[in-house]
C-alpha cells in the first residue's frame, strides 16, 4: 500500500479531483459486483487493466506487485468452494463448486483491479480530508491517517532492525533466525508504544482540541472527465449485457 501511495504521487492523474477518480473506480467496482460474472468480470478487469497501463502509465511489473498480495486472499477465499465437508470421506472434492469458485475469483480480481486504479492515482492525503465533507466523522479520518503513518514508520523500523541483524550474521541458522525474529518483534512492539506516547504528548503540547486541521487544495471537477467516466461505465454494462 505504501508503494501505491508513493506511486500515486507521480501518475498523470495526480492533480485530478479525487471525486472524479472515485466515480470511475467505484462505478467499475459496482459493475464487477452487479453484472453477471461472465462476461462481466473479464470485461471490467480488462477495462481497469487498460486504464492502469494506458492513461496511468504504469508498467506491468508495477501492476503485478500491487495485486500479488491481495490475490493471495482471493485464492484463499475461492479454494474452500472446491471442497465439501461431511459424509465419507470427511473432506472431498466438490465439482459443483468449480463454477462458484471461478465466479468469485473473477469478480474479486476485477474489483481488485478497479480499487488499484483508484489507489494508484489518488494519494491517501488527498482522499482522507475530503471524506469529512461527505459526513465521515473527523475522528475516523484522523485515526486512519495516524495509523497509516505509524504503520510505515514501524515497517521502516523493522527493516532497519533486520538489516542490523543481518549485518551481524544473525540469520545463519534456524536457531539464530528464530532469536533474531523474536528480538525484531520485541523491538517493533516497544517502538510502537514509544512512538504512540510521544505522538500523544506532542499533540497535547500543541493544544490539540480533537481536530487536526490540514490545508486541502481546491480542485474543480472536470466535467469532460466525469462524463467520459460515466460513458465508460455505461459502455461496460451495455457490452456485458449484450454478450451475456
Amino acid at each position: 500500500m505504501h508503494g501505491l501511495d508513493a506511486l500515486a504521487q507521480t501518475t498523470p492523474w495526480r492533480r485530478r479531483h479525487p471525486g472524479e477518480k472515485a466515480l470511475l473506480a467505484l462505478g467499475l467496482v459496482g459493475a464487477a459486483v452487479a453484472l453477471p460474472p461472465w462476461p462481466g468480470a473479464p470485461v471490467v478487469g480488462a477495462v481497469a487493466l487498460a486504464l492502469l497501463l494506458g492513461p496511468l502509465r504504469l508498467r506491468p511489473g508495477q501492476v503485478l506487485r500491487a495485486v500479488r498480495a491481495p490475490l493471495v486472499f482471493v485464492v484463499v477465499g475461492s479454494v474452500p468452494l472446491l471442497v465439501a465437508v461431511g459424509g465419507v470421506p470427511l473432506v472431498r472434492w466438490a465439482p459443483e463448486g468449480l463454477g462458484p469458485a471461478v465466479a468469485l475469483a473473477g469478480r474479486a480480481t476485477a474489483a481488485l483491479l478497479c480499487l488499484i486504479l483508484f489507489a494508484a492515482s489518488t494519494p491517501l492525503a488527498d482522499a482522507l480530508p475530503r471524506l469529512e465533507r461527505l459526513g465521515v466523522p473527523a475522528a475516523v479520518t484522523e485515526v486512519a491517517a495516524l495509523v497509516y503513518r505509524l504503520l510505515f514508520l514501524l515497517l521502516e523500523t523493522a527493516g532497519t532492525v533486520r538489516e542490523a541483524q543481518a549485518g551481524r550474521l544473525g540469520f545463519r541458522t534456524w536457531r539464530t533466525t528464530y532469536r533474531c525474529v523474536a528480538g525484531q518483534a520485541a523491538a517493533v512492539f516497544v517502538g510502537a508504544f514509544d512512538r504512540a506516547r510521544r505522538l500523544e504528548q506532542g499533540l497535547a503540547l500543541r493544544g490539540y482540541t480533537g481536530s487536526l486541521r490540514v490545508q486541502v487544495d481546491e480542485r474543480p471537477l472536470s466535467v469532460p472527465f466525469v462524463v467520459a467516466s460515466a460513458a465508460l461505465v455505461g459502455a461496460v454494462v451495455t457490452v456485458t449485457l449484450v454478450l451475456a
